[in-house]
Parts: structure tokens; C-alpha cells; sequence
């Protein structure tokens, strides 16, 4: 893949609006495909993406379009980062004009609630196998206002062949933005979904009041349940030690930037789910994965005490103090689930 290639990067939220400056300053022409007709004429008149990430001047080779079949058409390369729960009607739409053996990066955290399947799973289902269009993940522990800023950062692209997991390596790897490739992808999806539904109960117990000791549980035995589904549904354990599993958990967990631990930290000081998502712009893709991640849990018999408390609380309205002892006062347990014999 040269410099000279047009890449498109579909949804001009932080995430990718950040994609898209990050691959215009390596000098690639990049076509950012903006669902907001007021936000597209916005972006090329001041440069600005002033909805979702104010205060950066970006790349002059982004060429933001209304236009989804424009965008796609003839693009060897294009990066998803569309919300999930819209990521199926924009896909659809692009089929049609996705060219043969094309490569797509999906950057969106989530699951499809109605299909329980992740960002590739759709793709999966959609793409004409005559196609021989390979699909690949990004994910990883990144702030797109840090990003910008060029702070360093370390991300995961997985994909099922080595070859294109090192072919989009190339492309996306910059002095501050250092790209590691992975063979793991349902592994790398499940932990970039699965950790924001435990970032929202990281800020409940913060909204809570409750200390250091709670959080670093939290995130552990988050952690655990995620590992546990993944590994049923295929992943590598060891998957959930890296930067996709961890890694990102950790950031979303305790980081201020975090959209997901801010849902949660509000509840915990008492404020309605309503109130909080109508007055944020943005997506905090752990409210609606959450519900997946129920739903999942039970159809394939994995427990997951932490994602069952916060299904409670986000839509049964369960008290999140009341959630919290609940988790205390479960059976008492080994913390190793394999026998060391």
C-alpha cells in the first residue's frame, strides 16, 4: 500500500476524524465520509471538526463527503468507525460499492444488539464472499484527544491473515502511534466491546465514592469475566493480557476522558440514565453493549456477575449502591478457575 493511495475513512466522530488527520500527516489522500450535512460543510470550510473534537486544525488532505458511495468506491483500504448500533445500515450501504479484494479496519467498539455478532461478524454476514474482501480490527488503549496530540500510544490491529494484519500496520504506524498485529481478532473485537460495559462500572463505583481498592477489584475481576466469555466463544486467553484486553480496560476504567466511566460515575452520584445520554453528543458504546453482553452470557452459560449487575442497573433501574453489595455478598469462590494439578 503506497503513499499515494486514497484511503476512506468512513464516520467523522473523535475516533475517526483522529484516523483520518493521522493518516492525511503520513501523506495518504484521505476521503472522510461525515453523516451531517451541516458538520461535512463545517469541516471543509474551517478544517475543524468543532462537534466532536474541537480545537485541532486538520490534515488538508482530508476531503470530507456526504456522498457514502463516493467515498467507497474504488478505495483499496477504508476504516470503519461508525457508532455499532449504526454500523450495519452504513455497511449495507456501502456493499455495493466496495471494491474486489478491498481491506477494511474496523475501529468501532461494540456488539450488535439484535444479532449478538461483532463489527466483523456483520461484515461476515453481508460481504459477497466473491469479493475477497478481508476485514481487520483496530483496537487498543486511545484517547483520540491524546492521539491528536501525538501523545504515544500503542494499538492492536488483528486479522485473521498475517499478511494484511502487516500491510495495515504499515499504513496506520507512526513515531507516536506504534502498531502491534495480532492473529486473535474475535479475541481483540470482544475486549475492545466487552471492556466498556466494565468501564461504566468502574465510574459507578467512583460516582460512588468508593476508593482505590474497589477500583483495582473492579478492573480485575472484569477482566476475568471478559477473558472467560472470550475464551468460550474462541479468543486467546492471552489475548486479554494485551493491549486490546488490558490495556484498553485499564484506560477506559480510569481515565477522565473516558465517555463510558463518565456514564457511570453520574449514576453513581444519583443521576437518571436518561439524563446523562440526552445531554451527551457522543456515544457511550458500553450502555448499548451491555445489553449484548447479557444476553450473550446466558445463551452460552458464562457467568458474569460484574456485566449482570450493570445490565440491572442500566435497564432495571437497580439501585447502583445495592448492585455493588450484591457482587460482595455472592458465593465465595476460587480466584483461579483451572486446577493447578
Amino acid at each position: 500500500m503506497s503513499g499515494h493511495m486514497r484511503i476512506a475513512v468512513i464516520g467523522a466522530g473523535s475516533w475517526g476524524t483522529t484516523l483520518a488527520h493521522l493518516l492525511g500527516e503520513k501523506g495518504y489522500d484521505v476521503d472522510l465520509w461525515v453523516y451531517e450535512k451541516d458538520l461535512c460543510e463545517s469541516l471543509r470550510n474551517s478544517r475543524e471538526n468543532t462537534l466532536y473534537l474541537p480545537g485541532f486544525r486538520l490534515s488538508e488532505r482530508i476531503v470530507p463527503s456526504n456522498s457514502i458511495e463516493a467515498v467507497t468506491a474504488g478505495r483499496r483500504l477504508l476504516v470503519m468507525v461508525v457508532p455499532s448500533h449504526v454500523y450495519r445500515t452504513v455497511a449495507v450501504q456501502m456493499v455495493p460499492h466496495i471494491q474486489k479484494d478491498a481491506v477494511i479496519v474496523s475501529a468501532t467498539k461494540g456488539i450488535e444488539n439484535e444479532t449478538l455478532l461483532t463489527m466483523s461478524g456483520i461484515w461476515k454476514e453481508i460481504l459477497p464472499a466473491s469479493l475477497g474482501v478481508r476485514v481487520t480490527t483496530l483496537a487498543g488503549p486511545s484517547f483520540a484527544r491524546e492521539v491528536m496530540q501525538k501523545t504515544p500510544t500503542a494499538v492492536t490491529v488483528a486479522a485473521e491473515d498475517l499478511e494484511t494484519a502487516k500491510e495495515v500496520q504499515r499504513v496506520f504506524h507512526t513515531p507516536y502511534f506504534r502498531v502491534y498485529t495480532s492473529p486473535d481478532k474475535i479475541g481483540v473485537e470482544l475486549a475492545g466491546a466487552l471492556k466498556n460495559v466494565i468501564a461504566i462500572a468502574a465510574g459507578v463505583c467512583d460516582g460512588l465514592g468508593y476508593g482505590l481498592n474497589t477500583r483495582a477489584a473492579l478492573i480485575t475481576r472484569g477482566l476475568a469475566e471478559i477473558t472467560r466469555l472470550g475464551v468460550r466463544l474462541g479468543a486467546h486467553p492471552l489475548t486479554f493480557a494485551g493491549l486490546s484486553g488490558i490495556g484498553d480496560l485499564l484506560l477506559t476504567c480510569t481515565g477522565d476522558l473516558s465517555r463510558n466511566r463518565t456514564v457511570g460515575y453520574r449514576l453513581g452520584r444519583g443521576e437518571s440514565l436518561e439524563n446523562i445520554l440526552a445531554e451527551m453528543h457522543m456515544v457511550a458504546e458500553g450502555v448499548r453493549t451491555c445489553t449484548s453482553v447479557h444476553q450473550l452470557a446466558r445463551k452460552i452459560g458464562v457467568e458474569m456477575p460484574i456485566c449482570e449487575q450493570m445490565y440491572k442497573i442500566l435497564q432495571e433501574r437497580k439501585d447502583p449502591r445495592q448492585a455493588v453489595w450484591d457482587l460482595m455478598e455472592r458465593d465465595l469462590k476460587s480466584e483461579l478457575e483451572f486446577s493447578l494439578d
